[in-house]
């Protein structure tokens, strides 16, 4: 006897099928605003009427690549159709994350304090 899985489990399977989608959708776009962008989570509500996506930009302008992105989630949302074998495909938000960014600094901020400490000693 098969047991359902849950639906959370099942949101999850979802959302991580829309990230890798999205992810490859994204490289067809031809916006030269949208750069090079890493989609970080993906976040879908559970009647999948929504999808709240994450991403992180390694070139070009973050808020410009978001304002691009954003303009251009319903041809990414038509390519999810074509993808998934859900009966509702999400409605697509993207936003700027900017874990990865602060990060980055953080780690510089690091990276400096220990150099100059081991000048000081």
């Amino acid at each position: 006897m098969r047991h359902k899985p849950s639906a959370s489990h099942r949101s999850l399977r979802v959302a991580d099928q829309i990230q890798r989608d999205v992810a490859e959708l994204i490289r067809e776009l031809k916006d030269p605003r949208i750069g090079i962008v890493t989609i970080h989570a993906v976040d879908v509500t559970p009647d999948y009427a929504h999808a709240k996506i994450a991403f992180s930009v390694l070139t070009g302008d973050p808020h410009e690549a978001e304002v691009a992105l954003n303009q251009a989630a319903g041809f990414v949302r038509n390519g999810l159709f074509k993808r998934l074998t859900i009966h509702t495909v999400p409605t697509l938000h993207f936003k700027f994350d900017p874990t990865t960014e602060r990060a980055a600094e953080l780690n510089a901020l690091i990276q400096r304090a220990n150099a100059t400490r081991a000048q000081d000693d």
